[in-house]
Parts: structure tokens; C-alpha cells; sequence
């Protein structure tokens, strides 16, 4: 190794594994020639290539012509997509040390390792221990592709398996640029598991995370908001901040508070040109924080935020921010409610700004044929367009003809995504309804003062300032039941349910029984407080003198369309929680065994109702013949 003396003349002096020494903003700033890529070494603040850095700087008299020429040529073999080892999709078991054997040793064996694909195989505990083992040496290695590796696995199995194959990489010295995890839904269990790596040095060069479909929840992406805003501040204090660049989380359940508190991660590191965060329950209070975090990212090119729910607030603050950005070219806000006057914004945000958009999809979003044309007619001077998608929403047949001849007109016909699944026109009601919904969303955001009950469904709901952090919670989680928000009412759940819910009245206490048990999942937390739950709420009921049993499971039947009656309201659609839970509470003592005989009439018969619940309605059908065997 060799390292820049202070008259910048190389010397044959030994240096660290970290490579070579190059001066920076702070003195001599240590990198790895790892990091360079196609003949470039990389310094804090810029780029050197190999033919410069021989030429600029002069060589000390230790340094022989011979070690100047090998020294040159080891730096131009340096090639992203070079060193890669990969076992991917190869569909192995991995649980032992004596499973993993033959992959450790090629691990060790293997000179220069840059990449390690693991894709789809699944990796145990004591496996991924040994794999750690193997990485301790392994210090350029720069790409983990670890996306569904743990299929199959315990959630409890996860995070050491990642704090495992996490402190090899840091006890390496490696200096990570992509690390891919999706696939694994690990839950925020898992999150805490890489949370390590993340602070570590081993990120301080991290340059894409990829996250999608883990499962991580508000918890998880509060921990990983917080894990990649310590990197950043850490690799700032050592004059090379964190630069990174594409960040991919979707269908992780993210919801507003895990999109506000990585809105603020993503605010302070600045350098983003990719945001890809679909699917994760975000409204206009976590769309509105993450547009104001990507204005502080000039260089964003893709934000895809498709099927979350702007609203006109949401997508109108997202419109404003977009206006500071000059290298956006591909925006997907598909199915996310962005509505007409969202549309419109967003329409004058492309008459000003967005010269290199290539692509913008706005489709089912509930625009009207006037917004839309506004849209088309505002990317008529996009010379690099590609695709503008408007389908799904609300113009009518006119409305599409009119759309398909603007763009003919501007000679852009082609660049028009199909409009085959438009909705046709709205009703004057349906638009009254959209307007009246965005000024209750104001409302809500300004409301304060004394708590006011309401009634949605038949549960009593009650609006509290933010002095009741537990009632707010519980409000919240009838509003939108999800898994961490059950979680997060803690250990008092099951009093706050039962004092919400009149269970006096047997609609009330329907409703309340399939928004619990629609969050159920087979992680050990989530399944333990949903049928916690769901028994402090049906023993309740069952014990109260004036509730009416019968009435209570006839409803049930006619929510998860089972059962028709003329005053049915419409239906749920059917999950297998609904189904887990109600097989639990039969095997319970408080469960009245003269209505089972009842119950199995519903559930025998057959309904496309259970397309997706087989197994579920398979344990409840056995139940039930062994309950009724037994009377």
C-alpha cells in the first residue's frame, strides 16, 4: 500500500486496510481504492482519475517505476459489476453452520469480493452466523443483495440473523454502496436488527437502500429514520457526509408518523434522486411533510408515491414543493386521490418548472375532464416526454375523446396512456361529497378543545386534544385499524376497547370485532394482542344481560357477506383474521354454545366470500363439527 506524504510525493509507507490516503478538506482523507470505479479514486469531496492522480502528484524515491505501473493498472480493473459471488434464487434451505459450508468457503475464497447475492434462498440463525463469520475478511465487498432471504422463518429468527451478517460488515471495515433487504418482512423487530449497520461507518458510503415490503410499520420507519439521520450526522463530523441517492420502501405500512419521521431524515441528507415509497397508508399529513423534505433534495429524478392518499391538501403542497425541482423526470402519483383540484396545481407546477419530465401518472385519481385537459395542455412543451397516464379517473366519454384530439393535436397522441378504465363523469353529489370531505380534513387539522364523541359505524369514537396521547391512539385505530397501531395502545388495550364500544348494542360490537380482528398477522405481538382483544370485547358482550347474541352473530354473517337481509348495509370484504379470531373465541368458555349449530350453517355454505380464506374457513368449519360433536 502506499499513502501521499505532506509534499504529496507517494511513499511505500504501509498503510490501513482502508486504502489509500488522499488529501482532503480536513488533511489527508483515508478511502478505499474499492470505492473507485473504472480508473477513478474517490476523495471526500471529488473525483480523481487514475491518469490525473499519476500525473499530478510526484513520487517518492521508495517508489519503484514497477510499483507506479501495477499500481495504475489495479486501479483501472476497478469496475462496478466486477467481484461478484451470487447465489440467487437458488432455493436453499439454509439452517446449520454444516448447510452453509460449502458457501462459506467460496466466501473465503473469493479475492476481491465486491458483490454477494443471497436472493431467495432462506437463511437461519446459525447460517447466517457462519456466513458473518466468513465476511469479517472481506473488506471491499460493497453490494449486499439480501432481498427474501428469511422466507419461512420465525420473526424471531430475523434480527439476529441481521445483527449478525451487519457486525461482519462493520468488524470488515467494509464501505457499503447498496444494500437490499426487501422482501423480508422482518416488521420493526427487523429494523432494529440492521439499525447498527446503518449508524455504523460501514454506511457512511451507502449509496442505495432498498426496503420494499418489509413490513416495518410507523415503529420501524421511526428507528430507520432515526438510523439514517445519525449516519448522516456522523459522516458529516468526519468530512464526508452520507450521499445517499435512491431510497425504496414501499408496502411497508409506513402511514403518516413513518412517513413524517423519515420526511425529516430525508430533509437533512439532501442528495436523493430516487424516492420510491408506494402502498404504505400515507394521507395528506405524511404526503404534505414529504413534500416539503424533497425540496431540500435538488437533485430528485424519480418520486413514485402511487396508492397512498393525497387528497386536494396533499397533492397541492406536493405541487408547490415540485416547483423547486429541475431534474424530475419520471413522477408516479397513480391512485393516489390527488383529485381536480390537485390536478390543477400540479398542472400549474408543469406550465412553470419540470423541463426534462419524462413521464407523469396521475391515473385514478378522481379528475374531472377540466383538470385533466389543464394537465395535458401544460406538458405540451415537455420535449422529453414519454408517457403522460391519465387513466382511471373521471371524464366521461367526451371527456376521453376530448383528451385523445388535444394530443393528436399536439402531435403527442402516442405518448397518451390508454383511458380504458376511465369512470366515467362524476354526479353533482359525488363532487359535493369530495368537497365537503377536503374541509372536514381542515377541520380536523384545527380542531382543539374539549373532546366531542362521535359516531362512525356504530363505534363511539372520541376526538381528544393531544393531551390524551392513549384515547387519540385508540380513536385512531378505529379509524384505520392497522397492526402498530393496535400495538401502540399497549399494555391498557383491552380496557380502552371495552370502553369505547358500546357491547350493550350488537352492531356496535360487530363492527368492532372485524375492524380487531382484520389486523391480524401470525408475528407472535400482533396475533397475541388481537385475540386479546378480540376476548376482552366478546366476554364482555356475552356477559352483558341485554345484548343479543343471535343478532350479534347474524350480523357478523351479513358484514362478511354471508348473510342477506333486506336492511344489510354493504359488506366488508373478508380477510382471514375475521375468520382466526372467530375460531378462537368458540373455543373459548365465554362463547354461548346454543348459537354454534347456527354459525355452522354460514360458514358451510359456499361463497366466493372465501376465495381468499380457505385455510382459515377450513380450521373454523373443524371447530365447529368438534364443538357441535361434543354438545
Amino acid at each position: 500500500m502506499y499513502q501521499l506524504n505532506a509534499t504529496n510525493s507517494i511513499t511505500s509507507s504501509p498503510v490501513s486496510p482502508w486504502g489509500l490516503l488522499l488529501p482532503g478538506s480536513n488533511g489527508l482523507t483515508s478511502i478505499r481504492d474499492k470505492c473507485a470505479g473504472g480508473g477513478v479514486i474517490k476523495e471526500g469531496k471529488g473525483l480523481f482519475k487514475t491518469s490525473d492522480f499519476l500525473k499530478n502528484y510526484r513520487f517518492g524515491d521508495l517508489m519503484a517505476s514497477a510499483d507506479i505501473a501495477q499500481l495504475a493498472e489495479s486501479l483501472a480493473r476497478t469496475q462496478v459489476g466486477d467481484g461478484e459471488l451470487s447465489y440467487k434464487g437458488q432455493e436453499l434451505k439454509l439452517d446449520t453452520a454444516q448447510s452453509v459450508e460449502e458457501l462459506v468457503r467460496e466466501i473465503k475464497e473469493f479475492q476481491g469480493l465486491r458483490a454477494l447475492r443471497l436472493e431467495g434462498n432462506t437463511i437461519g440463525v446459525e447460517a447466517a452466523q457462519a456466513i458473518a463469520k466468513a465476511l469479517e475478511g472481506k473488506s471491499q465487498l460493497q453490494c449486499c443483495y439480501w432481498s427474501d432471504i428469511f422466507t419461512g422463518r420465525l420473526r424471531s429468527e430475523i434480527p439476529p440473523a441481521l445483527m449478525s451478517l451487519g457486525g461482519a460488515l462493520m468488524m470488515a471495515g467494509a464501505w457499503l454502496a447498496e444494500l437490499d433487504l426487501s422482501d423480508n418482512a422482518f416488521g420493526p423487530d427487523g429494523v432494529r436488527g440492521i439499525e447498527g449497520l446503518l449508524k455504523s461507518t460501514a454506511c457512511h458510503s451507502l449509496r442505495e437502500l432498498r426496503l420494499n415490503n418489509c413490513g416495518m410499520g410507523i415503529g420501524g420507519g421511526k428507528i430507520l429514520a432515526a438510523a439514517l439521520t445519525e449516519c448522516y450526522k456522523q459522516s458529516k463530523q468526519l468530512g464526508s457526509p452520507l450521499q445517499l441517492k435512491v431510497f425504496v420502501a414501499g408496502r411497508n405500512r409506513l402511514e403518516n408518523e413513518g412517513a413524517t419521521a423519515l420526511a425529516q431524515a430525508f430533509k437533512v441528507i439532501g442528495s436523493l434522486e430516487e424516492v420510491h415509497m408506494p402502498q404504505n397508508g400515507i394521507n395528506h399529513p405524511g404526503v404534505t411533510a414529504l413534500a416539503n423534505a424533497i425540496r431540500h433534495n435538488p437533485q430528485l429524478r424519480v418520486l413514485n408515491l402511487n396508492d397512498n392518499t393525497f387528497s386536494k391538501k396533499g397533492a397541492v403542497a406536493m405541487a408547490k414543493a415540485l416547483k423547486h425541482l429541475r431534474n424530475i423526470q419520471v413522477i408516479n402519483f397513480g391512485d393516489c386521490l390527488v383529485r381536480s383540484q390537485g390536478a390543477l396545481a400540479i398542472a400549474g407546477t408543469l406550465r412553470d418548472g419540470l423541463p426534462i419530465l419524462k413521464e407523469l401518472n396521475l391515473s385514478f385519481g378522481e379528475i374531472t375532464e377540466e383538470a385533466a385537459l389543464a394537465v395535458v395542455h401544460a406538458v405540451q412543451d415537455k420535449a422529453q416526454l414519454e408517457k403522460l397516464d391519465l387513466n382511471g379517473n373521471c371524464l366521461g366519454e367526451d371527456g376521453c375523446l376530448a383528451l385523445k384530439e388535444v394530443m393528436e393535436t399536439m402531435n403527442m397522441g402516442d405518448m397518451l396512456a390508454t383511458l380504458s378504465d376511465d369512470e366515467g363523469e362524476l354526479e353533482d353529489e359525488e363532487e359535493d361529497s369530495d368537497e365537503s370531505e377536503e374541509e372536514n380534513e381542515e377541520l380536523e387539522d384545527e380542531e382543539t378543545g374539549e373532546p366531542e364523541e362521535v359516531k362512525e359505524n356504530g363505534v363511539r369514537e372520541i376526538k381528544i386534544p393531544p393531551s390524551s396521547p392513549l384515547t387519540l391512539d385508540m380513536t385512531s385505530f378505529f379509524n384505520a385499524p392497522s397492526p402498530d397501531r393496535l400495538l401502540n395502545l399497549g399494555a391498557k388495550r383491552t380496557q380502552l376497547i371495552e370502553q369505547q364500544v358500546d357491547v350493550s348494542d350488537a352492531t356496535k360490537t360487530a363492527v368492532a370485532f372485524l375492524k380487531i380482528s382484520s389486523v391480524y398477522r401470525e408475528e407472535p405481538e400482533v396475533k397475541r394482542a388481537v385475540l386479546e382483544s378480540v376476548d376482552a370485547l366478546l366476554r364482555n358482550a356475552f356477559a352483558n344481560s341485554s345484548f343479543e347474541t343471535y343478532s350479534f352473530i347474524s350480523t357478523l354473517m351479513v358484514m362478511l357477506g354471508l348473510h342477506k337481509c333486506e336492511d344489510s348495509g354493504k359488506s366488508v370484504p373478508m380477510v382471514p383474521g375475521h375468520l382466526v379470531a372467530l375460531e378462537h373465541a368458540l373455543r373459548q368458555d365465554y362463547f354461548p354454545q346454543e348459537h354454534i349449530s347456527t354459525l355452522a350453517v354460514f360458514i358451510s355454505q359456499h361463497s366466493q366470500a372465501f376465495e381468499s380464506c380457505a385455510s382459515a374457513k377450513n380450521n373454523l368449519k373443524t371447530t365447529l363439527q368438534r364443538q357441535i360433536s361434543q354438545q
